[in-house]
């Protein structure tokens, strides 16, 4: 049996093996969307598939969703049917991170020809086939399904997978790249694995991984026993489609275990905004880790004490096929909702609401060689005050995806950025003030059309402020200085200029008790 010190080498020299796995990921990857947005996670789960540690930059809803697909791989590919050097793959909205365009594969790590761990990796691919579309009114409307299959067999590519990617991807070079360098990332981590195991005298994974997962079970436990008893319950509107969407919160805690229960929640639309159980539920446990034990490494034995309940067919649990590809849209509000409700219990250890849901675009068109291109380009709202500080402006939350520069951007496409700056007042007031948000605009530059399309949140409903605290600035969308609607698909001819101003966010505490100081340094600053 390890030490306690062991397991503490161990555990961190496995995590360090993640973040250095999706270091080599990042650098050898293909596309702007893993190589400078980072919208990637890389995992490592035990025998048993439960998950058990994940690089340090990984997106929350991948990290949290990875050991679920495993799961249903299994159910497809029986674990006694694969052999070294077999890698599976699935995009499954509903079986993975709630649509298609993440991309998920995962590894078998055998010693003595026993499987002993999983390696695993999830990226975003800004294409996957048909048309991203704000329209579309079921899941097939999506883009291409990847069945669970194996992409690599024994250790070689598996042809028919590769053939009908190239069939139906605009940049199939882009996609198939990011697998490959994913691949050889699996290779690598796969040998400096069992490296670590012989030299810390680790036998098997899974008697890690329990007393891993005993600890941090025990850690949450802790955290959440500490915070008072209570049932709350709050309630966010969100803009949708045709109407606004309610998501309904009764959070509980009794003794060392919490409840979420969304009973009440809007039900499924037929529009892409429905958040698969996986993907609400990712983000339903990292709001809880993140107020409560936010220092211990995510695993399983993190979320035991953490009961879900999101009736099937609600908008947080729908049933296929329900469109999901703007998942984000609804998902994204959970963990600010789970947070809003926990400040009637423990304020100091919460935020007030994000300008998120995330935003970004999707610009597809030709090159002048008839090249097509498809880019995306991410852009974050203000981020919420908390009982001690400001809000920083333009964070991303609840995903941690990072920003793409803007020369790079345009080197890619044939667009110019000709403004980005943040947008003072934006923040809402407060005891502490809300992050600003900033102003985008995209000028199409080439001498061919560009289509955009886009779907965003917070233009109706802006960033709640917590506990007395103001909103922040709603977004807007512009289409050469007239509003467009906040979700749509546009075509936009040569000198055509589309605009976003994204969301501020919320305010924390009464305005009156800011101090003359803070206000004097907004003013100062530009904040207002």
């Amino acid at each position: 049996m390890l030490s306690a010190l062991q397991l503490g080498t161990a555990w961190a020299r496995i995590s360090g093996l993640m973040d250095e796995a999706a270091q080599g990921f990042v650098r050898s990857s293909f596309s702007s969307v893993v190589r400078d947005n980072w919208d990637m996670a890389i995992g490592l789960m035990d025998g048993a598939g439960r998950q058990f540690a994940q690089s340090s930059r990984s997106v929350p809803s991948f990290v949290g969703t990875m050991p679920v697909t495993l799961a249903h791989m299994l159910a497809r590919v029986p674990r006694e049917r694969l052999r070294p050097g077999d890698v599976l793959i699935s995009n499954d909205g509903y079986l993975g991170t709630g649509h298609l365009n993440d991309i998920t594969t995962i590894k078998p790590v055998f010693r003595q020809g026993a499987i002993i761990a999983w390696i695993g990796g999830t990226f975003h691919s800004t294409d996957i086939g048909g048309a991203p579309s704000v329209e579309a009114r079921d899941a097939w409307e999506e883009g291409l399904n990847i069945p669970i299959a194996r992409f690599v067999k024994g250790g070689v590519e598996n042809e028919d997978v590769v053939a009908f990617l190239e069939a139906n991807l605009r940049q199939p070079g882009e996609t198939l790249g990011d697998l490959r360098a994913l691949n050889a990332t699996y290779d690598r981590a796969e040998h400096a694995l069992l490296r670590i195991m012989a030299e810390e005298g680790i036998a098997s994974i899974d008697h890690l991984a329990d007393a891993i997962f005993t600890r941090s079970e025990a850690a949450m436990r802790r955290a959440i026993r500490e915070a008072p008893d209570g049932e709350v319950r709050d309630e966010v509107t969100a803009d949708g489609f045709d109407h606004p969407v309610t998501i309904r919160l009764r959070l509980a805690i009794a003794a060392d275990e919490l409840t979420l229960d969304f009973t009440g929640t809007d039900a499924q639309i037929a529009r892409p905004v429905n958040s698969p159980l996986n993907f609400s539920r990712a983000y339903s446990n990292y709001a809880v880790k993140c107020a409560f034990d936010p220092e211990t490494p995510n695993n399983d034995g993190s979320f035991r004490p953490i009961r879900l309940i999101a009736p099937e067919g609600s908008i947080v649990n729908p049933r296929r096929p329900a469109p999901v590809w703007g998942r984000h849209l609804t998902g994204h509000y959970l963990p600010m909702l789970v947070l809003a409700a926990l400040g009637q219990l423990i304020p100091d250890r919460v935020i007030a609401e994000s300008g998120s849901p995330l935003w970004n675009v999707y610009f597809t068109g030709e090159h002048a060689d008839g090249r097509r291109y498809v880019r995306m380009f991410f852009m974050n709202g203000g981020h919420g005050a908390s009982a001690h500080r400001d809000g920083p402006a333009c964070l991303s939350f609840p995903s941690n995806v990072a920003t793409q520069s803007v020369e790079q951007f345009e080197n890619a496409v044939p667009m110019l950025i000709t403004e980005k700056r943040l947008i003072p007042g934006s923040g809402g007031d407060g005891a502490m003030r809300g992050g600003l948000s900033q102003r985008l605009s995209f000028e199409v530059v080439g001498d061919k059309p560009v289509t955009a399309t886009y779907r965003h949140e917070r233009v109706q409903h802006p960033s709640r402020g917590l506990l007395g605290g103001g909103p922040g600035r709603a977004g807007r969308d512009l289409r050469n200085g007239l509003p467009v609607p906040a979700k749509a698909r546009l075509a936009l001819a040569p000198g055509e200029v589309l605009t976003f101003e994204t969301p501020g966010g919320g305010g924390f505490g009464a305005p009156a008790q800011r101090s003359g100081q803070a206000r004097a340094r907004d003013e100062q600053e530009g904040y207002v």
